[in-house]
């Protein structure tokens, strides 16, 4: 049996050396150190034998399983580098060929927008409203009580507003005038805030006007604060938004939250004043509401109208990037058509 074992020995080492890829080691692996090997067999009738012999034929079978394991992994390393360079140069990378071109997202242009505006209004001093300020599903109390709607005002009506199924006072906020209700409750003057936000309108969805758009809400409640801060903050606002300074006209209006009530056009960017389609020929475009926070407002948040006043505004987000951009139609903001938003 110390004979079989030493030609098993030799006859495995042999085919070792002559080896030449891993399948080839797999398979002498296979023959002589599996279950079904003829070196398996020999341990096994081990038991067969005197003390004596068990001791040697044993030591002397776990010797060769050593030393074919140990000259296999030998082998199987040469092999491994070997066929490793082999597929590395097979694989070579041509580094003239050009690369694969991977296209990255972007901003939608409305969040662009709000971007824009915001940082504006941040160089300014103004901070963003927190946002348990800024809901979307409000009550008619902060939409409309706080803001000095009356009662049978038409916007309470449902042709106007969408009401929920909630409770019969709560609505999808029609305006992000309740922003500056909430915060004149939290936080005592001065302040001076804006509130980006979507706002929900009964609007029957066209080139111009959809049921949900959003809006850029802006507050500053101070002392000996005066329509000519208005009209300051708002015309740098417009310089700074179009790159440049534009013809302004404030003109007057009614909103029940502010008295007195502005709305403010800029000259067309289309036709530069001349007129045009886009402007109705007026050479005016209309781009913002604003006013003085009505004293009334005031009250009703606990500040006191005659130590305090203040300014407030709201500009539809939509429109000034149809301004920017020249974009005709309110829908293709929401369309998600690549081909669109790629643009941007």
């Amino acid at each position: 049996m110390k004979e079989k074992l030493e030609q098993f020995l030799k006859s495995a080492l042999d085919k070792i050396q002559k080896a030449e890829t891993s399948d080839d080691l797999e398979q002498i692996k296979l023959e002589f150190l599996s279950r079904n090997s003829e070196l398996n067999a020999i341990k096994k009738n081990l038991k067969d034998l005197s003390i004596e012999d068990k001791k040697i034929i044993g030591a002397l079978a776990n010797s060769v399983t050593k030393q074919i394991e140990d000259e296999l992994n030998t082998k199987n390393e040469i092999i491994y580098k070997k066929e490793l360079d082999e597929k590395l140069n097979a694989e070579s990378i041509d580094i003239t060929l050009p690369g694969t071109y991977n296209p990255t997202g972007k901003i939608h242009p409305l969040t662009q927008t709000i971007n824009e505006i915001t940082t504006i209004f941040q160089g300014m001093g103004y901070s963003l409203v927190n946002n348990e300020n800024s809901p979307e599903v409000e009550t008619e109390y902060f939409n409309f009580d706080m803001l000095n709607f009356t009662k049978d005002h038409p916007v309470r009506d449902t042709q106007d507003t969408f009401y929920t199924n909630v409770a019969p006072n709560v609505i999808l906020r029609s305006q992000t005038s309740d922003s500056q209700v909430r915060q004149m409750l939290s936080q005592k003057p001065p302040i001076r805030v804006i509130s980006p936000g979507r706002v929900y309108r009964n609007e029957a969805i066209s080139a111009r006007k959809s049921n949900m758009f959003h809006q850029v809400e802006g507050l500053l409640v101070d002392k000996n604060i005066t329509m000519g801060d208005l009209k300051g903050t708002l015309n740098e606002f417009i310089r700074l938004y179009f790159k440049g300074s534009r013809p302004t006209r404030f003109r007057s209006s009614f909103f029940p939250f502010t008295e007195p009530s502005v709305e403010i056009d800029v000259q067309c960017i289309m036709c530069n004043g001349k007129g045009c389609r886009t402007c109705g020929g007026s050479g005016w475009l209309e781009i913002l509401g604003a006013g003085m926070v009505d004293p009334n407002v005031l009250k009703g948040v606990g500040i006191d109208p005659e130590v305090y006043s203040g300014f407030a505004f709201g500009m539809g987000v939509e429109r000034l990037a149809m301004l920017k951009w020249s974009v005709d139609d309110i829908r293709l903001f929401f369309n998600n058509d690549k081909r669109f938003l790629q643009q941007f």
